[in-house]
């Protein structure tokens, strides 16, 4: 006792108001995921309410002075009375083999991750007082005897909400549901058309087809028309969004859902969301329809998609659902729980701790660098918490086995609360808690690790490359060449060239048929397109025709061939196939499609030969001191603008294409529509073509110095700073969001006084060696677009492979490498 009251002082007791209350870390240490269930309990500092596991807590203690910690221990065993039992048995008994699921949702009832019946615990909780680093010396709480202020500090701390909960508070965690939709603005004053239609109850038919599904009611007009086709082919013809394009009006309402209590499915179109229209029996009796009598006679979106989910026989495929999976434990065999919708960081962060470089700047001796440093705020620390992340997945000790079951229940693994809220935070996408693509996640984690790598190595180097373009006027017959920085491959699938086309022809028309009678082909009936991996590399490597190509060596437009080659092999290459794309309707879809991946990669022959130009080459001129005004591709911008693309992302997509036509522009926007600034508006840099206008810009000493402290390279600061005419808070965020159209072969342009950083991009470092890799690591999606569906991925570990679904780790018995959307391979010197 009397070593407590020495430490008085540093005791802080919460308001009672709870104005601007500090976050309390009592059910999780800030460096570990030791909490209060682990043998060692969790110690919560009375002065910084931070958590900290016993290997944390004495250092902690001796660097800050901050010694005196409330121990929480607790103890969770299974009640034993007889009423539970006996309702647990009863459950058991009642409950179907599978619970069909009915909800597009996580976390739910109905949904995806339905869990089993709730096992009942009784938890008690023991409480007392440390001083370190004496631990073992625990003084009892409640006790009469301890001063007022450490009575009043605890008691603050156990009447707080815990950090995690605000958490789950917020949109960061918790559960998700596809169904829950926003009232749509277009709602409050729709204008609609005194045009004397009237919608009858039934029989209704699309104005432009004989289709009698699938038909929406546009509330401004009252035109029935059909909606979109489905990327497996069922569904509608796209009159219904092709009137949209034509008219503007904004509403939509599918008939055969409507019913009397609101509940029913209506879109829009600007915001290309299914939305709730607070006024819908109000826009329904405009054309003689009595909301109050209508029943539901049709599936609702959700239905289908919910239906075209578990038809496409991907669900069982990619967990390996049909196969009896043995668990595993142990050092990188640590599962992460699904915060709802987490399961895209799951797998990416599972996958990228395969990386050697990973692991040694952030687990074991790596970790226990930045734990060391015990700064203020651990929780919101990029580098601490991918470190503990790192430690928590590699060290084993929270991976364990209850029973030899995959049952949630009897599993352990590690919540990455901490680290989604500070990856996601300020993150118009990854700061909630809908599904997200994978790839747009780990490109956005290697941005954060090189804001957070200045001065250290930087992992993301074990991944990064160059691509060198080639491209040849045909006017002139001169070239260029041009690298550019790349940390995912993409590769597109052609799927003309699948080896059995004559067998999905002949699925489609089964399955046509069957769903015209109603019925539907079983998950094993399916064909899928089989595209070889040759075919998509020669697709990449090929010669493109470059359409409307500004030559300099003729001052005008001509065509252009461009082919594209590596010119760095990485020390691992992540290979991005691209399955998420336009449809021939401009429909965003996602192919069903195997792609034959092999074990063993070699990309030797599309090695570049380096060296520029070539024996009888000759270069297109650089650009003249004064060149043309760059003006926007006019038939371009109307076709995006009528695809329904704001017109200011289609000017962004025009001049990142350099006009190079749709088909570049539209893919362009499909790839950087989540981009925060892509309907900002939009200023051409310089206004020219080319950089040559603003290549005499020389860059303020100080303003790039302001930059280059904030984590940024010199190529980075100078090409922001000339872009944003020098100012450093547009040119912060311009970084963020053109950081892949930064020229590779820029040389900064920056004022010589002495105080001028040394530049460091001529020596920038890309690891290069043979062209032969070996598959290590693939992560799979599950659904029909990047916002629904799953994760999970494979990777090999000790010569067999191991899936990783969540919190289940277990041995692979069928892994479905011809299935997957990412893929990691390892060089093989």
């Amino acid at each position: 006792m009397e070593e407590l009251r020495k430490h008085l002082s540093k005791v802080n007791v919460i308001c009672a108001s709870g104005a601007s209350s500090p976050p309390v870390y009592k059910d999780e240490c800030v460096y570990s995921y030791d909490n209060p269930e682990t043998p060692t309990g969790l110690y919560v500092c009375l002065h910084s309410f931070l958590g900290f596991g016993e290997a944390h807590v004495r250092e902690y203690a001796s660097k800050t002075g901050n010694a005196v910690f409330l121990h929480i221990k607790r103890e969770k065993t299974l009640k034993k009375d007889e009423s539970a039992e006996q309702e647990k048995k009863e459950a058991a008994a009642e409950a179907p083999p599978e619970s069909k699921i009915t909800r597009l949702a996580i976390g739910v009832d109905g949904g995806y991750n339905e869990t089993d019946l709730a096992k009942k615990y009784e938890i008690k909780d023991t409480y007392s007082i440390v001083v370190a680093p004496e631990l073992d010396k625990k003084l009892p709480y409640p006790d009469p005897e301890l001063p007022i202020r450490v009575s009043q500090a605890i008691e603050g701390i156990l009447a707080a909400d815990s950090a995690i909960s605000k958490l789950e508070k917020s949109t960061l965690m918790g559960t998700w549901d596809g169904e829950v939709r926003q009232a749509s603005k277009y709602a409050e004053n729709l204008e609609q058309l005194n045009n004397g239609k009237r919608i009858p109850p039934s029989g209704w038919q699309c104005e432009k087809c004989d289709l009698t599904s699938n038909l929406w009611l546009n509330l401004t007009d009252g035109s029935i028309l059909c909606g979109r086709k489905f990327f497996d082919g069922s569904g509608g013809n796209d009159h219904a969004v092709e009137h949209y394009r034509v008219t503007n009006y904004p509403l939509a309402v599918k008939l055969g859902t409507i019913t009397a209590d609101g509940k029913s499915d209506v879109f829009s179109y600007p915001e290309d969301d299914m939305v709730i229209d607070p006024h819908l029996e109000k826009h329904l009796s405009h054309f003689g329809i009595n909301m109050a009598a209508m029943k539901k006679s049709e599936k609702s979106m959700v239905e289908l998609e919910l239906e075209i989910n578990q038809r496409i026989g991907e669900w069982s495929a990619l967990t390996e659902s049909d196969s009896e999976l043995q668990p595993m434990a142990g050092p990188g065999y640590t599962g992460m729980r699904n915060l709802g919708n987490s399961c895209y960081i799951n797998s990416v962060m599972q996958v990228l701790f395969v990386i050697p470089d990973f692991q040694e700047r952030f687990v074991g001796t790596g970790a226990e660098r930045y734990f060391s440093e015990f700064p203020s705020d651990p929780a919101n620390d990029f580098n601490i918490q991918m470190a503990k992340l790192g430690n928590g997945l590699q060290s084993g000790k929270y991976s364990s086995i209850v029973e030899n079951t995959l049952d949630t229940d009897n599993l352990s693994g590690i919540s990455p609360a901490m680290f989604k809220n500070i990856v996601g935070k300020n993150h118009p996408e990854f700061s909630t808690k809908q599904q997200q693509d994978a790839n747009d996640f780990y490109l956005h984690l290697l941005t954060m690790l090189d804001r957070n790598s200045r001065n250290q190595s930087n992992p993301a180097d074990a991944l990064k490359f160059l691509l060198e373009d080639r491209v040849e006027c045909l006017a002139s017959r001169k070239v260029k060449y041009k690298k550019r920085e790349e940390y995912s491959f993409r590769l597109p699938i052609p799927l003309e060239k699948a080896t059995n086309l004559d067998e999905v022809r002949e699925y489609q028309e089964r399955d046509q048929a069957a769903r015209e009678s109603g019925q539907r082909l079983v998950d094993r009936d399916i064909v899928r397109h089989k595209v070889p991996l040759r075919a998509c590399l020669e697709r990449f490597f090929g010669t493109e025709l470059i359409e409307q190509f500004y030559s300099t060596a003729i001052n005008g437009k001509t065509n252009a061939e461009k082919t594209t080659r590596m010119a760095t092999m990485p020390d691992f290459l992540m290979i991005h196939l691209g399955k998420f794309t336009l449809g021939d309707d401009w429909v965003p879809k996602k192919l069903d499609v195997s792609v034959d991946m092999p074990d063993d990669l070699d990309l030797s022959a599309w090695k570049s030969t380096g060296g520029g130009l070539k024996p009888g080459e000759e270069p297109l001129p650089e650009p003249a001191a004064e060149q043309p005004k760059f003006t926007f591709d006019d038939a371009v911008m109307s076709e995006l603008l009528n695809m329904g693309f704001p017109h200011e992302a289609c000017k962004r997509a025009c001049f990142h294409t350099k006009n190079s036509g749709l088909e570049a522009a539209s893919n362009w926007l499909m790839e950087h529509i989540a981009d925060e600034d892509i309907s900002d508006p939009f200023e051409v840099p310089n206004n020219s073509i080319g950089d040559c206008a603003s290549e005499q810009f020389v860059a303020n000493p100080e303003s790039l110095a302001m930059l280059m402290s904030m984590g940024f390279d010199e190529r980075q600061a100078v090409a922001a700073l000339k872009a944003t005419d020098g100012n450093v808070e547009r040119a912060t965020d311009w970084i963020f969001s053109h950081a892949d159209s930064i020229p590779m072969d820029e040389t900064p342009a920056v004022a010589t006084p002495a105080t001028s950083a040394p530049s460091t991009s001529a020596a920038a470092n890309y690891r290069d060696g043979t062209g032969k890799y070996k598959l290590v690591a693939f992560i799979s999606h599950m659904g029909t677009s990047a916002q629904v569906g799953h994760y999970v991925c494979h990777i090999r570990k000790n010569g067999e492979w191991v899936i990783y679904n969540d919190t289940k780790v277990a041995k692979s018995q069928n892994p479905p490498k011809d299935l997957g959307y990412l893929y990691l391979y390892m060089r093989d010197e």
